[in-house]
């Protein structure tokens, strides 16, 4: 697409009202690092802007153990996780299968190890094949981010039918921490996987490594093979699955409908969760730069929050959101929603809005904050029907929301 027509596609597609003049921001909190300066105007802190768009919440299951990826069939039925190791059959009305489905490898479910996004294939109409990631049990107690595919037979009863992991992270680390895990396939057909750094120090000093995948995007053939136009194919003691570098832990991660490309948004530590769109190749700075300050309180390496050659995040948040789950709203059960992002607040137990305009966010709103209980979100997702779709986070009472209309 020419430069000047992608940024009219953006303009029209995020085009939302003109903001009023105010201070008021979306989360009063004081930030833990005052003292930093964003890197530019409008990198955090955008405007609040309360768009007043009146739903109901619907809940379809709440009987999920820590649910924490879902996607959609064609035939209008989902497929849910539960980190404990269970693949779930959900029916169009929210009623479960009685049973997991069958077929799938054993998982380390630990901390927060277990299973975690599923995505189905491209051509899913044609093959039935479905993705999963999770954490893999090793030897002598470590593990790692593996992902696995399979053909998806609805039963009954439901099953997965010739598993085979097609990917595994490395180095596998003694941690129950910071998997990253979501799965999202390009519109070439190739399929992006999101990592952590393991939280540890071991790990989190090799997100600026290239002979390991810690704190890295993947990108992998549907087989598992390497496309031969990645970033770093051919160089010498580096991964070649690489496809950026310098992450912490991505749990929110969606394509932009528009330009294709993958935005994510990543845990900091106190402060500093941040939004990027992941480039080919690209350094995004952990744990080298990045903003807020350790959970002990002191400065980041150094409390570096710029540095050349690492990429700024379009914004970040300080106190953080806990991100989790993501989407952008291209539907039209809410017109005045249409054009933003959403965001799983599982820290701060909200539903994050961000109003764009190109790849600048232009105003914040937080919905469900007086829902009570408080929800802790997993997993957002636009459903086939305009709506959107929320998993929360319980050991025994996960919920599977829908948002729809105010009747």
């Amino acid at each position: 697409m020419q430069r000047k027509a992608l940024v009219a596609a953006l303009a029209l597609w995020a085009a939302t009202p003109a903001l009023t003049a105010s201070a008021q921001v979306a989360d009063p909190r004081p930030p833990n690092a005052p003292t930093q300066k964003p890197a530019f105007a409008g990198q955090t802190d955008a405007p609040e802007k309360k768009l007043g768009v009146a739903f109901d919440i619907v809940t379809l299951s709440e009987s999920l153990r820590n649910p924490w990826g879902m996607t959609f069939l064609p035939n209008g039925k989902m497929l849910v996780t539960e980190r404990i190791g269970y693949l779930r059959l959900v029916n169009a009305d929210g009623t479960l299968t009685p049973q997991a489905i069958g077929g799938l490898p054993a998982v380390d479910n630990r901390g927060q190890g277990g299973l975690l996004d599923v995505t189905i294939d491209p051509n899913f109409a044609t093959n039935n094949l479905i993705y999963w990631s999770y954490s893999e049990p090793r030897e002598n107690g470590t593990n790692n981010t593996a992902v696995a595919r399979g053909t998806f037979v609805e039963g009954p009863p439901a099953r997965v039918e010739n598993a085979t992991v097609i990917y595994h992270q490395g180095p596998s680390l003694n941690s129950t921490l910071h998997f990253g895990s979501r799965l999202n396939f390009l519109k070439d057909g190739t399929l992006l996987i999101t990592h952590g750094e393991r939280s540890i120090t071991e790990g989190r000093m090799q997100a600026q490594r290239m002979d390991g995948l810690l704190g890295k995007v993947a990108r992998i053939n549907p087989d598992g093979s390497i496309p031969k136009d990645n970033p770093f194919v051919g160089r010498a003691n580096t991964r070649e699955e690489i496809f950026s570098i310098g992450h912490r832990n991505i749990q929110s991660a969606a394509i932009h409908p528009v330009t294709g490309e993958l935005w994510e948004v990543e845990h900091g530590t106190r402060g500093g969760d941040e939004l990027n769109v992941v480039r080919k190749g690209k350094d995004y700075g952990w744990p080298t730069v990045a903003y807020g300050i350790e959970y002990a309180g002191p400065p980041i390496t150094g409390g570096l929050t710029q540095k050349d050659g690492t990429e700024q995040p379009l914004y970040f948040w300080d106190p953080v959101i806990g991100p989790s789950g993501m989407a952008f709203y291209t539907g039209n059960l809410f017109p005045a929603w249409k054009g933003s992002l959403f965001i799983g607040g599982h820290q701060t137990n909200d539903l994050v809005r961000l109003s764009l305009d190109g790849e600048t966010i232009t105003s914040e709103e937080r919905l469900l904050v007086d829902r009570t209980p408080r929800l802790r979100i997993r997993d957002v997702r636009q459903g086939p029907d305009g709506a959107l779709y929320l998993l929360t986070d319980e050991p025994l009472t996960g919920k599977l929301l829908k948002l729809v209309p105010k009747k």
